[in-house]
């Protein structure tokens, strides 16, 4: 059976390295841990020690995670968003401030009419849209 999970590319060039993001959402999220991370060899060409290929579970989902040693023209954006369900308010508020630091904030924290909810862009551009527990 085929198998899913989200695949982000950073891109170090732009200050995008997937070492950083990986540190802050394993340090972030209460089941943060980190499943697999190969680098480049200190001797490669090009990319030498970025990340060639990490996995990481956040919120119960497994993130797949690679850096670029090639520059793109086309980076992350807010039409992508990791969804989480946060289980208390505190963890709801906590993940909120974390991500949002030094980020971007597109919906701030508050009851949208669906309940708590806010949508973010985190320091590295990758969005998540946090929902709170359900009343």
């Amino acid at each position: 059976m085929a198998e899913a999970m989200p695949f982000l590319t950073f891109q170090p060039s732009r200050g995008h390295g997937a070492a950083e993001a990986i540190a802050l959402y394993t340090a972030l999220f209460a089941d943060g841990e980190v499943v697999s991370e190969q680098r480049r060899p200190a001797d490669a060409p090009e990319g030498a020690g970025t990340v060639e290929l990490a996995e990481i579970v956040v919120a119960g989902l497994h993130v797949r995670f690679s850096d670029s040693y090639v520059e793109h023209a086309w980076d992350f954006t807010p039409a992508v968003a990791l969804w989480v369900t946060c289980s208390s308010p505190e963890e709801h508020r906590r993940l909120v401030d974390g991500l949002a630091e030094d980020g971007q904030t597109f919906m701030p924290l508050d009851d949208y009419g669906f309940g708590p909810f806010a949508w973010v862009q985190d320091r590295f551009g990758v969005s998540w849209q946090l929902a709170g527990p359900a009343s």
